[in-house]
């Protein structure tokens, strides 16, 4: 279901011909996050209750860049309590990011669905580095104790693409499910339009896009 709505994205951009690269590969240049950079992590990582040094990602994976811009479609398992956490550390009091206030909303909102779709244990305790830095899980679905270690891995991997890309000179455009858009009249959710639409909504789309790039 994630790859066919990145699918789409791709075809909405395209129906306007724009210029876009696929899978573009940002290699980390860990020099640039010494100092401040490292500061941010550290707090991000202790707010998640990490464990030994932190990690940091050797590249970041997107799935389309539109000139400076990288485009990243954030599914429900983005949104709960521990993105929640990591968007009130100070990264986000250092850069500004358009998309931050309605992030903070979502994550509040809609950790029920979150709850819906990421109970599967390769979501849910992640892979073996989740539990090497945020410890053993609760069982699947419940957020007591030590919770979902997966989902704060996704978490604290979220806030390193925010600031990674910023440090190095990208401008990150996360587009999250829950955003609505004014079609026909009535505002409709990205998520589901995303699903089969037509060529007009292709086109749309893809202008609702561009706008947010300017």
């Amino acid at each position: 279901m994630y790859q066919q709505k990145i699918s789409q994205i791709i075809h909405a951009l395209d129906s306007l011909e724009v210029d876009f690269e696929l899978d573009y590969n940002v290699p980390v240049k860990h020099r640039l996050l010494e100092g401040k950079g490292r500061e941010l992590l550290h707090e991000a990582y202790n707010e998640l209750c990490g464990k030994g040094d932190i990690p940091t990602l050797r590249s970041l994976k997107i799935p389309v860049k539109v000139g400076k811009h990288l485009l990243l479609y954030d599914d429900p398992n983005h949104f709960n309590r521990y993105r929640l956490s990591t968007l009130k550390t100070s990264l986000y009091r250092v850069f500004n990011f358009s998309w931050h206030a309605g992030y903070l909303r979502m994550c509040r909102s809609h950790e029920r669905e979150c709850l819906l779709s990421g109970l599967q244990d390769r979501v849910w305790n992640g892979p073996p580095i989740a539990s090497s830095c945020f410890g053993h899980g609760e069982e699947a679905g419940d957020l007591s104790g030590n919770g979902a270690p997966g989902w704060k891995l996704n978490a604290y991997n979220d806030l390193q693409y925010d600031l990674i890309s910023r440090l190095h000179g990208y401008r990150l455009l996360r587009i999250p499910a829950y955003e609505n858009l004014m079609i026909g009249g009535q505002l409709q959710r990205i998520d589901k339009l995303l699903l089969q639409p037509n060529p007009d909504l292709l086109k749309s789309i893809g202008s609702w896009l561009i706008r947010k790039m300017e």
